[in-house]
């Protein structure tokens, strides 16, 4: 068994406990972790040369990057039939084991103990931070690099080894919300700002043994412990704090809108904590957490926003090719998607030429990073360094010889094929024979575009998706004939400028879009069938997704639909199924509603541009129906229409890893997170009774909710996408 967790003692009685998880960049909690720390525990508190205790990291920059989440699947396993009390057993017994570094061998009267500190090097997540809470005092290095906090909400699940009990109690509520209810991570030097920590110290092992030295039996007592103590901004029926808890409440509810179980059950935690010592308080957290992981929604957003994201940004699908690392970039076209693509590659340290027509448009282009850097500079979140870094990295021009020394070239011009195939022969003429080409398009086929270069096996398709530096999916397309060394080269610049990568092959709208545009065309078919407006964007809302299908053809433009529609009609012909909507989108372009652009659309905008109410004249063209559907009913139409697309990409080979579809859906177009993406939504219904579903729809809606032949399939066997397709998954969260 390896040795996570080591302790010496030196000549004054300080235990430094020091933390080094053996093949890990970064410390990571397992079930022997716990064991080892609570052995060494026992000893240094049991030892009576031992005046006090340090626990600290062997890891260069970090204290603890979170828990293995083996540990919760093994309490589940282990559970057999009872999972449930069997995590509450298992994280009861984490609950004894910070419990008993917080008490440090104090009597009831809390005299007798020994004063514990901690000390982060840096970046100290989740367990890792909730670990120093146990702690009497946390000293932290003065790194800025260093993240501090509790992201669990991120993943579906909250802190539940006593970080949801520990901080409100500390804080407050209000002030701790925040840090639970939003997973705010700080540096650290806004974590002692905050109370988060003690102190920020230029070395902190020094600081913190000498404070073990120094510490009175008081420093060693937890406010909460101590007798008389008052929760900070007053407990649930204190009149200040019965506001706070009503505000908490509408505040979780309007956010989430009623579909995220874990910030429910984390406030009810802190709620019901609040009214009860703190050892029942505690108790009271296991019993929430042991709730929300045998909540489906909750495993599946684990398993879809941490395990499997992590492993598509490792390379889980990368083709066994030498490190292909991007040293020099070619961007083509300096608009706004180019722009972007210069911006991330530039922040990671990549050499980037950025070309146009013109010199002047390409130096506009190269001023998008300037401009968004001087934004930074201004929040404190970069510096004026960091700026003339990324600008120097930055050659603008309108010269295609510039390009020669380029090993990867991302090509972001009009959207036409013909453009295209010329940009692309003229790039051919001047960069190198190892030269790797991208093409950033959203829909035209990228096995045609290829027929424009004279080496298509190096001829790929990369995505991006706008605004290219907030959003983090990139989608990589291999054409017919694209390589490995290809797919590998664009794989390794995803991970180069941090994004998560999802790969698909060649088909039309690939596979984002493809699934996206039904969901903005279910939402107008109703609009025409006089289904109220109001509801068909309240339904998407309340079942996760972030904007209504109504709203979103607006941010996007109502002339692209026109557009797109007409480029697939044109390619599809009798076959094209669209024909009820583009009666509504050409009507609203017509009436120069073309979306927030023009302050017009399916919602009213004020001069300024924000959005206002639904257009009322929607329902002179087309009048609410006196019978208006379910809300239900409305919400399986517009979940039901993209997973179908999700499914059928699979059944296709589009796809060929579930996980880069649930992961590509979340990150790509906000697919109801709570869900864990379109898979794991079929898989928490039953393929049964989604088959059934299908039935249903298709019989009153029409084919495009016909049941595909794999879930159909799936449903007589009663099998799941993840018990079909998965692949192992191990990771830390």
């Amino acid at each position: 068994m390896s040795q996570d967790f080591t302790l010496q003692t030196d000549a004054e009685g300080v235990a430094t406990i020091t933390w080094d998880t053996p093949g890990k960049s970064m410390n990571v909690m397992s079930i022997e972790g716990f064991q080892q720390l609570d052995t060494l525990i026992d000893e240094a508190l049991a030892d009576e040369a031992v005046k006090g205790i340090v626990l600290t990291s062997g890891k260069d920059g970090s204290f603890a990057g979170g828990m293995d989440l083996n540990v919760i699947a093994k309490m589940r396993e282990d559970g057999g039939d009872d999972p449930a009390s069997s995590i509450f057993d298992g994280i009861m017994q984490i609950h004894a084991i910070l419990r008993k570094i917080e008490r440090a061998g104090m009597d009831d009267k809390n005299k007798g103990g020994k004063p514990i500190a901690c000390v982060l090097p840096g970046t100290a997540l989740g367990i890792g931070f909730e670990i120093p809470l146990a702690c009497h005092r946390i000293f932290a290095a003065d790194n800025p690099k260093a993240k501090i906090g509790l992201p669990e909400i991120m993943v579906g699940i909250f802190p539940g080894a006593g970080g949801t009990t520990r901080l409100s109690r500390k804080l407050g509520a209000m002030a701790a919300s925040p840090f639970l209810l939003e997973g705010k991570l700080s540096d650290p030097k806004k974590a002692k700002s905050a109370g988060l920590i003690d102190e920020v110290s230029e070395d902190p092992l020094a600081d913190a043994k000498a404070w073990v030295l120094a510490a009175s039996p008081a420093d060693i007592v937890k406010p909460w412990d101590a007798k008389g103590y008052k929760m900070p901004g007053g407990a649930p029926y204190h009149p200040a704090g019965f506001m706070t808890f009503v505000g908490a409440s509408a505040m979780v509810n309007g956010k989430t809108k009623g579909v995220y179980p874990a910030a429910k059950a984390m406030l009810s935690a802190v709620y019901e904590g609040a009214l009860v010592p703190f050892d029942t308080a505690l108790k009271i957290e296991a019993r929430w957490f042991t709730n929300v992981l045998l909540n489906p929604s909750s495993s599946a957003m684990i398993r879809s926003l941490f395990i499997n994201k992590e492993a598509l940004e490792k390379g889980a699908n990368r083709p066994d090719v030498p490190d292909q690392k991007v040293k020099t970039v070619g961007v083509l076209g300096a608009g706004m998607m180019g722009a972007g693509i210069t911006l991330v590659s530039a922040m990671a340290g990549i050499e980037v030429v950025l070309l146009d027509q013109s010199l002047e448009a390409a130096e506009k282009g190269k001023a998008y990073t300037a401009s968004y850097m001087d934004k930074g500079i201004a929040r404190k979140k970069a510096t004026p360094e960091k700026k003339d870094a990324a600008l120097s990295l930055i050659t603008a021009t309108d010269d295609y010889a510039q390009l020669a020394g380029c090993d990867l070239i991302v090509e972001a011009v009009f959207e036409d094929p013909k453009v295209k195939a010329e940009v692309t022969q003229k790039v051919l003429e001047h960069v190198g024979e190892d030269c790797i080409f991208a093409t950033n398009t959203s829909t035209l086929p990228i096995t045609e575009l290829a027929k424009a270069a004279s080496n298509p096996e190096q001829f790929i398709g990369i995505h991006f998706f706008s605004p290219v530096e907030k959003m983090m999916l990139v989608e990589i397309i291999k054409g017919k004939p694209t390589g490995t060394r290809a797919v590998a080269k664009a794989l390794d610049f995803v991970r180069q400028i941090r994004k998560t990568p999802i790969v698909v092959n060649d088909a039309r709208f690939f596979y984002a879009n493809r699934c996206i545009i039904p969901y903005i065309n279910e939402g107008i078919r109703m609009v025409a069938e006089g289904v109220e407006p109001a509801l068909i964007e309240n339904a998407a809302k309340l079942v996760g997704m972030p904007l209504g299908p109504l709203q979103l053809v607006d941010e996007t433009s109502i002339d692209l639909g026109v557009k797109i529609a007409k480029a697939t009609k044109a390619a599809m012909g009798d076959a094209y199924p669209d024909g009820a909507v583009d009666e509504v989108v050409f009507w609203m372009a017509d009436e120069g509603r073309l979306g927030r652009k023009a302050k017009a659309g399916f919602y009213d905008y004020d001069d300024k541009g924000k959005r206002q109410l639904l257009w009322d004249g929607l329902a002179a063209k087309y009048p609410v129906a006196d019978a208006q559907p379910s809300l239900t009913e409305v919400q399986h139409r517009l979940l039901f229409v993209q997973v179908l697309e999700a499914v059928r990409a699979l059944e296709e080979g589009v796809l060929e890893d579930i996980r880069e579809g649930d992961v590509g859906a979340i990150l790509g177009w906000g697919f109801a997170p709570w869900s864990g993406g379109p898979f794991s939504w079929l898989d928490i219904l039953g393929t049964p009774y989604a088959a059934e579903r299908c039935d249903q729809l298709a019989e009153a809606y029409g084919d495009r909710f016909a049941c595909p032949a794999l879930l159909r399939d799936m449903g007589e066997d009663g099998e799941g996408f993840y018990e079909r397709f998965g692949a192992p998954q191990e990771a830390a969260a």
